[in-house]
């Protein structure tokens, strides 16, 4: 089952909001993939309609802050993609190690929409993440998965899994600081060939 990867541009921001968007209406506060490109504490302090518009006004750029996964027509999944010095949560180097001087393209965030999980989607959307940070002038590629082969909740794997990047030739090059659902993450890099 192939999907089919796309920019996530102004144009398709209707597919951005129901891969980021609140479910619960309008109204709600969700990450919007905000927490860690602007940090915590500045999206904290926005409200459900300023982080809409926020992701929003980051679609509208060029390149834009992630890609949107189809299947068929339907979006299924989203990754977040930007330089490393455009992710505010990823400044901490004694959290998140830097390895050298090179300015790494950063995937932080892998999605999958509920009921479309565990085809398949997942791989195919790092995947994508990957070809659009090579074509928009990557050197090198980090990753910052999760180091477990415990099963965990959905909402705990948006940094993707370990094996996920070792698949696309990634290798771990840093432990973190940082942990989600219990489980340490890694960093990980992919060299440009």
């Amino acid at each position: 089952m192939d999907t089919q990867i796309l920019p996530a541009t102004a144009e398709r921001f209707d597919d951005v909001e129901t891969m980021l968007g609140p479910k619960r209406g309008p109204d709600a506060i969700a990450c919007w993939c905000l927490t860690y490109r602007l940090g915590g504490r500045a999206s904290s302090r926005l409200d459900a309609v300023d982080r809409r518009d926020a992701v929003y006004d980051l679609c509208s750029q060029s390149p834009s802050p992630g890609i949107l996964a189809y299947l068929e027509d339907e979006v299924v999944g989203w990754s977040s993609v930007a330089p490393r010095s455009q992710v505010a949560e990823l400044a901490d180097p004694k959290k998140y190690p830097r390895v050298d001087d090179v300015e790494p393209w950063s995937i932080f965030c892998l999605r999958t929409r509920g009921g479309k999980r565990r085809q398949g989607i997942g791989q195919q959307i790092l995947r994508g993440a990957i070809d659009f940070s090579w074509a928009n002038g990557a050197e090198v590629i980090e990753g910052y998965p999760l180091d477990t082969t415990e099963k965990l909740a959905p909402i705990f794997t948006y940094p993707g899994l370990r094996s996920m990047f070792e698949k696309e030739g990634f290798t771990k090059v840093a432990d973190t600081d940082s942990e989600v659902g219990g489980a340490r993450r890694v960093v990980m890099r992919l060299e440009s060939a």
